[in-house]
Protein backbone atom coordinates (compact mmCIF):
# COMPACT_ATOMS: atom_id res chain seq x y z
CA UNK A 1 0.00 0.00 0.00
CA UNK A 2 1.21 3.45 -0.83
CA UNK A 3 -0.15 6.57 0.85
CA UNK A 4 0.70 10.13 -0.09
CA UNK A 5 -0.13 13.71 0.74
CA UNK A 6 1.30 16.14 -1.82
CA UNK A 7 1.06 19.93 -1.92
CA UNK A 8 -1.29 21.41 -4.54
CA UNK A 9 -0.60 25.12 -4.09
CA UNK A 10 1.24 25.99 -7.31
CA UNK A 11 1.17 24.88 -10.94
CA UNK A 12 4.49 23.11 -10.33
CA UNK A 13 2.94 21.21 -7.38
CA UNK A 14 0.03 20.10 -9.55
CA UNK A 15 2.40 18.95 -12.32
CA UNK A 16 4.38 16.90 -9.79
CA UNK A 17 1.18 15.38 -8.42
CA UNK A 18 0.05 14.43 -11.95
CA UNK A 19 3.48 12.99 -12.82
CA UNK A 20 3.53 10.85 -9.66
CA UNK A 21 -0.10 9.74 -10.12
CA UNK A 22 0.60 8.66 -13.72
CA UNK A 23 3.79 6.88 -12.61
CA UNK A 24 1.78 4.84 -10.11
CA UNK A 25 -0.86 3.87 -12.67
CA UNK A 26 1.75 2.95 -15.31
CA UNK A 27 3.42 0.68 -12.74
CA UNK A 28 0.31 -1.29 -11.88
CA UNK A 29 -0.92 0.51 -8.77
CA UNK A 30 -4.67 0.67 -8.28
CA UNK A 31 -6.29 3.67 -6.60
CA UNK A 32 -8.34 2.68 -3.54
CA UNK A 33 -8.94 6.27 -2.45
CA UNK A 34 -7.72 9.63 -3.70
CA UNK A 35 -4.22 9.23 -2.22
CA UNK A 36 -4.17 5.53 -1.29
CA UNK A 37 -2.89 3.07 -3.87
CA UNK A 38 -2.30 -0.67 -3.77
CA UNK A 39 -0.26 -3.07 -5.83
CA UNK A 40 -0.01 -6.85 -5.63
CA UNK A 41 3.46 -8.27 -6.13
CA UNK A 42 4.40 -11.92 -6.42
CA UNK A 43 7.50 -12.07 -4.17
CA UNK A 44 10.04 -10.09 -2.15
CA UNK A 45 12.34 -9.56 -5.14
CA UNK A 46 9.57 -7.90 -7.13
CA UNK A 47 8.57 -5.90 -4.06
CA UNK A 48 12.11 -4.57 -3.66
CA UNK A 49 12.21 -3.61 -7.35
CA UNK A 50 8.90 -1.74 -7.11
CA UNK A 51 10.07 0.06 -3.96
CA UNK A 52 13.22 1.15 -5.79
CA UNK A 53 11.14 2.49 -8.68
CA UNK A 54 9.00 4.46 -6.25
CA UNK A 55 12.10 5.88 -4.53
CA UNK A 56 13.45 6.99 -7.91
CA UNK A 57 10.16 8.74 -8.81
CA UNK A 58 9.30 10.50 -5.56
CA UNK A 59 7.97 14.04 -5.85
CA UNK A 60 10.25 16.75 -4.39
CA UNK A 61 7.75 17.79 -1.68
CA UNK A 62 5.02 16.19 0.38
CA UNK A 63 4.71 12.87 2.20
CA UNK A 64 4.80 9.41 0.65
CA UNK A 65 4.56 6.24 2.76
CA UNK A 66 4.76 2.55 1.85
CA UNK A 67 3.23 -0.25 3.90
CA UNK A 68 3.97 -3.83 2.91
CA UNK A 69 1.24 -6.30 3.85
CA UNK A 70 0.46 -9.83 2.73
CA UNK A 71 -2.35 -10.67 0.36
CA UNK A 72 -4.06 -12.53 3.20
CA UNK A 73 -3.95 -9.44 5.44
CA UNK A 74 -5.24 -7.26 2.60
CA UNK A 75 -8.15 -9.63 1.96
CA UNK A 76 -9.40 -8.97 5.51
CA UNK A 77 -10.15 -5.30 4.86
CA UNK A 78 -13.55 -4.40 6.26
CA UNK A 79 -15.53 -1.87 4.23
CA UNK A 80 -17.39 0.16 6.82
CA UNK A 81 -18.88 2.79 4.52
CA UNK A 82 -19.00 2.71 0.74
CA UNK A 83 -18.51 -0.13 -1.69
CA UNK A 84 -15.82 -2.71 -2.18
CA UNK A 85 -13.29 -1.92 -4.94
CA UNK A 86 -14.77 -3.08 -8.26
CA UNK A 87 -11.68 -2.61 -10.47
CA UNK A 88 -9.79 -5.55 -8.97
CA UNK A 89 -8.14 -7.79 -11.55
CA UNK A 90 -8.17 -11.30 -10.11
CA UNK A 91 -5.60 -12.90 -12.41
CA UNK A 92 -1.91 -12.72 -13.23
CA UNK A 93 -2.71 -9.66 -15.39
CA UNK A 94 -2.44 -7.60 -12.20
CA UNK A 95 1.28 -8.37 -11.90
CA UNK A 96 3.92 -6.18 -13.50
CA UNK A 97 7.13 -7.96 -14.45
CA UNK A 98 10.43 -6.22 -13.80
Amino acid sequence: MLFFDLPMLTDKDRREYNRFHKFLLRNGFIMMQKSVYTKLVINNVTSAAIKQRVYCNLPPAGNVELLEITENQFSRIEYLVGNEQQEVVDSTDRLVEI
